[in-house]
């Protein structure tokens, strides 16, 4: 005689907790970034998962490119570590004032106060 599969039975609470987390999330997400665009809100996590992977190595790292990514068929946005302030930063919030080495890559606000130049992009 062959047994027969016991099928759980669906509840409709785990649907509501489920739900219940997305809306809290994204509600924490909005008090963090308050009433920032949805594309910079997004910049400002991704930089905060940098500096929490990297860690102590933004050290090391400093004044190098993280990541390139293409924002849309013309335009560039830029992940790297300024030299002078050792933030995770963007081309698109703080500037980037790019060196053709790529070692020594500053943000907007840096090159202004050392005078290195205007940013470029």
């Amino acid at each position: 005689m062959a047994r027969t599969v016991k099928k759980k039975a669906k509840s409709g609470t785990s649907k509501a907790t489920k739900s219940l987390r997305i809306f809290e999330d994204e509600a924490s997400a909005d008090t963090d970034d308050g009433e920032l665009p949805k594309d910079e809100a997004g910049r400002r996590k991704i930089k905060r998962q940098y500096e929490e992977l990297l860690g102590i190595r933004l050290e090391k790292l400093r004044g190098r490119i993280l990541n390139r990514e293409r924002i849309n068929k013309t335009i560039e946005g830029i992940y790297f570590i300024c030299v002078e302030c050792r933030k995770v930063c963007h081309n698109m919030d703080e500037g980037l004032v790019e060196d053709p080495a790529n070692t020594r890559n500053t943000c907007g606000g840096c090159a202004k106060t050392k005078g290195k130049g205007k940013s470029a992009a």
